[in-house]
């Protein structure tokens, strides 16, 4: 059942800033199933990074709090900081305690950290319990800098219950039936696991039907390894499909190359609309593979997606990173064309980003790693790949969201990428960067509208085939009236881009 976790005065606050407001803190509901006895004077309250500082000190300081916990993360690190800094300012005498991964390598604190009274780096839901005892009973601390203690999963309290009826009906409900990895990929933190542990299954499935009776439909495995023990996966799968309704949601991160006949019987049994797997390949490449220490069967795992498309109604999320040591254009182009082949429902197309205390960190002078020194730290260049590549991908990943993973352009995608994926679709994502002189704010109709252009001036395909295969993708988009060049600028450019192609063309007779 839910339980009441909001109060109008609170001595502990534990906060953070979600990426939106559909996102739900995971790791606070964990910190408050474990305070013991100081759940009574605790309180979680959550914001977003779209709103403004000032605003959540306001709110945090309305509760007037004797201890603040912040958990910090790579997408929250900047805001974060901002609202302790301002925080700080406006209210020295709270007590400000910040964990999460942003903050869990001592070697590697980002600038907030100095301004925190205390850091618990690694495990917290014993260690935030502990220090918070500490300070209420003005124990002296030995140090600012407190290591996270690790405990089994057995003593742990869950946090299922802090999910009150708002989050139920609004936000994603994230669940774990396992923590850890025995995998070593160096760009995840997670190499640093020793290996993966299981919750109790009947206490976690017991856990899951409590939130099911409650309503909650929506449900995010953030397991790094859901499939690793099949005989685990296979049971809270049957649990799930015993209880489906037109309602019921499950999103999975699973290994690309283990799929065993047990677990592939189950899975063939969900139907249209009720799984999604993310599926991390993030490269072909097997020198890329070796260097990063990332065990992967490329062929089983190229097996396997084939078994899903053919076999299962789940929506495939599969996963590339560009930008890893080795890495060039030509060789993630490669890996763009085997994964394209294979027909994934999504691609997502990762820039390779900075992760304190990431292994992978190990190879930065050798590949001449250059990051981006802002969070969230993305890959700026490398010894293989030079800025203006990068920012070339960059833009190629925002294009291809807008039109290969929206689902609006699913009768003409094929005729955009032809026999050569990759190339065909950088020889667009330029023509549209060069056209719109950008990725963001561009409207569905005006996309449309470049897409004519582009494909049909610089790509030089059929404008037949383009206008008819975007007409119905148009029309299915619920756009109304029909694709035009009428915006005065576009028609300009169009017009210089026949000129253009005809003196091509007549360059070539005359050779």
């Amino acid at each position: 059942m839910t339980k009441q976790i909001h109060r109008m005065n609170s001595r502990i606050l534990l906060t953070t800033l979600n990426a939106r407001y559909m996102h739900s803190a995971f790791a606070l509901r964990y910190l408050y199933a474990n305070l013991g006895d100081l759940q009574r004077q605790s309180e979680i309250i959550e914001f977003t990074i779209q709103q403004r500082p000032i605003d959540i000190v306001e709110q945090l300081l309305a509760r007037s709090p004797k201890i603040i916990g912040f958990s910090v993360y790579i997408w929250n690190v900047t805001e974060t900081g901002a609202v302790i800094a301002l925080l700080k300012q406006v209210s020295p005498q709270t007590t400000v305690v910040v964990g999460g991964p942003e903050v869990s390598f001592v070697t590697d604190l980002p600038a907030l950290a100095e301004r925190a009274d205390f850091v618990i780096t690694g495990p917290g839901e014993i260690s935030f319990r502990q220090l918070c005892q500490d300070l209420i009973r003005h124990r002296p601390m030995a140090s600012r800098l407190i290591a996270g203690r690790s405990t089994s999963l057995d003593e742990l309290e869950l946090p299922y219950a802090y999910y009150n009826d708002e989050d139920l009906r609004n936000r994603l409900i994230y669940v774990e039936a396992s923590r850890g990895c025995p995998f070593k990929c160096e760009f995840c933190l997670s190499s640093l696991d020793q290996t993966a542990k299981p919750f109790e299954l009947e206490r976690f499935l017991d856990a899951m039907e409590d939130l099911y009776r409650r309503g909650a439909r929506n449900f995010k495995f953030i397991d790094r390894t859901f499939n690793l023990k099949a005989s685990a996966s296979v049971a809270i799968l049957e649990f799930f499909l015993a209880r489906m309704d037109d309602d019921l949601y499950l999103h999975f991160e699973v290994i690309p190359d283990h799929l065993p006949l047990k677990l592939r019987q189950v899975l063939a049994r969900f139907p249209p609309g009720s799984l999604q797997f993310e599926i991390g390949v993030q490269t072909f490449d097997t020198a890329i593979q070796q260097i990063i220490s990332r065990k992967q069967n490329n062929q089983n795992t190229c097996d396997n997606l084939r078994w899903l498309r053919a076999h299962t109604a789940a929506h495939i999320h599969a996963d590339l990173i560009f930008g890893l040591p080795g890495d060039t254009l030509e060789n993630f182009a490669q890996s763009f064309d085997r994964l394209v082949s294979l027909q994934p429902q999504e691609i997502q197309l990762g820039i390779l980003k900075r992760l304190r205390g990431a292994p992978i960190n190990r190879h930065t002078d050798e590949y001449q790693l250059r990051y981006n020194p802002a969070a969230p730290y993305n890959i700026l260049s490398t010894r293989d790949i030079d800025f203006q590549t990068m920012q070339r991908v960059n833009r190629f990943a925002r294009f291809w969201d807008m039109i290969g993973n929206s689902g609006r352009f699913s009768n003409s995608l094929p005729l955009i990428l032809g026999q050569h994926p990759f190339e065909r679709f950088l020889r667009l994502s330029d023509g549209l960067y060069q056209l719109a002189g950008s990725t963001w704010k561009i409207s569905l109709r005006r996309l449309f509208t470049l897409l004519v252009t582009v494909l049909t001036d610089q790509l030089e395909l059929n404008p037949a085939q383009v206008r008819k295969r975007l007409d119905i993708d148009f029309k299915l988009s619920g756009q109304k009236g029909t694709i035009d060049l009428d915006q005065p600028e576009l028609e300009v450019v169009a017009r210089s881009g026949v000129a253009n192609k005809r003196q091509r063309q007549h360059r070539r007779g005359s050779a």
